[in-house]
């Protein structure tokens, strides 16, 4: 057994070092990230080079040409700009709004035609609305307390010839043949007058007049659209609307300004037997056709058999 196995002389290290090249010892790699990070890598790059990177599929590329590119606005775009028409108007009042289309029309008359052929006509209802704003402008211009005759005049002479001017201007819109329904202007004087009778009557007969011009155009209006009325089915606006006694009442308020008026409505009310005396109809020896209808018995029953 001793010849088979030949003796091995021992292995020290210093020895095993000197016949073998000296390893170096493994370095460490500088890189945050870990080795199989790395290998990740290199195997991407791989796959990109042999053309097998998901990126490259037909169908990621086809879902990418196929979203809309977005649109990135540029700083440069955003500037300020005037608010477009439709916008503008939404913040105009109604004042802003009527300035702003006289002063167009003002500028370009054939605007101004075309205004006045569209637009609506307005209703008794906005006409009175329109006045009794100048007429509380007026009761604003008022001043506090005592004062003088002379300083309360001059303090509301403008709101008053305003609405002394738009009064005037609105009786001409309901007066006949322009207005042709005689109960649309018999309304309109109605509550006109009742605006003019709030007007203050002053001491001086200097600063009077004012008021006397409106109530002689009313009462010449009342006479125009009485006589105008009395055309139409024998006066039966008038007699049945009980004008008569209306247009009286006015005429006290008045102080007796409104005579015309009140000899137009005894001239045609009084004929089909009403009275303008400010009370009831007085009642008549022959009733007329119309005094027999609004009470019911016009005519007599007619027999029918041998009874």
């Amino acid at each position: 057994m001793n010849v088979l196995l030949s003796p091995q002389p021992p292995l020290f290290p210093h020895q095993h070092q000197q016949h073998e090249p000296a390893r170096r010892s493994p370095t460490r790699s500088m890189s945050p990230f870990p080795s199989n990070m790395s290998s990740k890598k290199r195997k991407a790059d791989d796959d990109e080079e042999m053309g097998t990177s998901p990126m490259s599929s037909p169908a990621i590329q086809n879902r990418q040409l196929s979203r809309p590119s977005k649109k990135i606005r540029s700083q440069n775009e955003l500037a300020g700009r005037p608010l477009g028409l439709p916008r503008l108007l939404e913040t105009l009042d109604a004042s802003q709004l009527r300035t702003v289309l006289q002063t167009i029309c003002e500028r370009q008359p054939e605007i101004g035609e075309e205004v006045v052929r569209s637009a609506p006509r307005p209703t008794v209802a906005c006409a009175l609305s329109v006045l009794h704003e100048y007429q509380e402008k007026l009761r604003e211009a008022f001043p506090y307390g005592q004062s003088s005759s002379d300083y309360t005049y001059y303090r509301v002479k403008q709101p008053l010839v305003a609405l002394l001017d738009a009064l005037s201007d609105f009786v001409s819109q309901y007066l006949p043949p322009h207005e042709t329904q005689t109960s649309v202007s018999l309304e309109f004087l109605d509550g006109a007058t009742k605006i003019v009778h709030t007007l203050p009557d002053w001491e001086s007969q200097a600063y009077r007049y004012h008021k006397e011009n409106i109530y002689d155009e009313l009462s010449r209006a009342w006479a125009l659209v009485v006589n105008e009325a009395s055309k139409k089915g024998a006066g039966f606006v008038l007699h049945s609307g009980g004008w008569d006694q209306i247009l009286a009442k006015h005429n006290q308020e008045s102080h007796g300004r409104l005579g015309a008026a009140i000899n137009a409505m005894r001239s045609n009310v009084g004929w089909v037997g009403g009275s303008a005396s400010g009370g009831a109809p007085a009642p008549a020896a022959n009733p007329s056709i119309l005094d027999q209808l609004m009470a019911g018995n016009f005519g007599s029953p007619v027999r029918v058999g041998p009874w």
